[in-house]
């Protein structure tokens, strides 16, 4: 009922979007799809990018006071942050191009919407 490509190409680009999570814009891009679109695989799929976003920035604003408080001794939270928040989007862009028929769910993350 649903184009498989656009589901696989729309879901991949919403998770795909906090590669550019320096750029607050960047959650713009899922938010923008979940209006969008009409398939509910792409809904599911931005819905997650963005409650991933939020998870992100959250953690990043945690781990910040740490590091500087302790004089950096805790800058390997950064590498942590940035494994996780890499690895994990990548895992999620597999998954969504790999089953376009599967919205992906992030673990251990908070989920607002």
């Amino acid at each position: 009922m649903y184009d498989t490509e656009s589901r696989r190409f729309l879901s991949a680009l919403c998770h795909g979007a906090i590669f550019f999570s320096c750029l607050v814009l960047s959650i713009g891009v899922p938010f923008f799809i979940l209006f969008i679109s009409n398939d509910p695989m792409v809904k599911n799929n931005a819905k997650e990018a963005i409650n991933f976003h939020f998870n992100v920035w959250l953690y990043f604003l945690i781990i910040t006071p740490l590091v500087w408080v302790t004089l950096g001794l805790l800058g390997i939270l950064y590498g942590v942050w940035l494994l996780l928040h890499w690895g994990l989007t990548i895992w999620a862009l597999f998954n969504v191009l790999t089953n376009p028929d599967k919205p992906f769910r992030y673990p251990f993350i908070f989920r607002l919407i």
